[in-house]
């Protein structure tokens, strides 16, 4: 079942004939919720688009532990630097929830044909390098409570649904994982939430937050 893709991810950046010739040049595939789609290290060199689901890209440190580098919907492509510079994937892709996407092989050749694509691409990789700048500004910025109150205005922005005395945000993420992706602990996350809760800011439940006051929450991001 194919969603609409999020605002911004690189098929909406696409005309229709652009998008029509790029889901050609592939073949479906769909993954079960948890499954690794590629693994830190492998030589595979396709690229994917993603037409439903959510999958966390992440890595791992030389101790072992999990470091999440980006949540991604649908509309998104995923694994363009290892199908261009053919160096093994620099991050493991996995499911969220059941996922759909087309795995294109030959995405060089798509991008010769497509010029304007190749360039757009070029801009998108900008803002993947300078989101990372942002997230590393934030680590040195921010205290944890700080940064998982962040990921969480992220995450209503992308994927709330109104609801009543507030916004319903359903998260895919465990506490492991969304302390991966802030950079801490998870007790230390199991506390900021603990803090957000008390400040009457956000509810939680399993893999689900509502949060009752957005606002304050961006002011307690800050």
């Amino acid at each position: 079942m194919t969603s609409s893709p999020e605002p911004g991810e690189f098929i909406t950046l696409l005309t229709s004939d652009e998008a029509t010739a790029l889901y050609a040049a592939g073949r479906p595939r769909r993954w079960d919720r948890g499954a690794t789609m590629c693994t830190e290290g492998d030589a595979s060199d396709w690229v994917l688009i993603l037409t439903s689901g959510r999958v966390k890209v992440s890595s791992h440190t030389a101790s072992g532990s999990e470091v999440v580098l980006a949540i991604r919907g649908p509309g998104a492509l995923l694994g363009e630097f290892a199908a261009i510079d053919g160096l093994p994937r620099s991050a493991t892709i996995t499911a969220l929830e059941p996922v759909e996407g087309v795995t294109v092989r030959d995405f060089p050749a798509y991008l010769r044909d497509h010029g304007r694509v190749a360039v757009l691409l070029m801009r998108m990789v900008i803002g993947k390098m300078r989101d990372s700048d942002r997230k590393r500004i934030e680590y040195g910025a921010f205290d944890t409570t700080g940064r998982v109150a962040t990921r969480l205005v992220e995450l209503a922005e992308r994927y709330g649904e109104p609801t009543n005395g507030g916004v319903r945000v359903t998260l895919p993420l465990s506490q492991d994982e969304l302390a991966g992706w802030t950079g801490a602990s998870r007790e230390a996350v199991s506390k900021a939430l603990r803090s957000l809760r008390d400040r009457g800011l956000i509810e939680t439940g399993r893999r689900r937050v509502i949060i009752h006051d957005l606002e304050g929450l961006r002011r307690r991001a800050r």
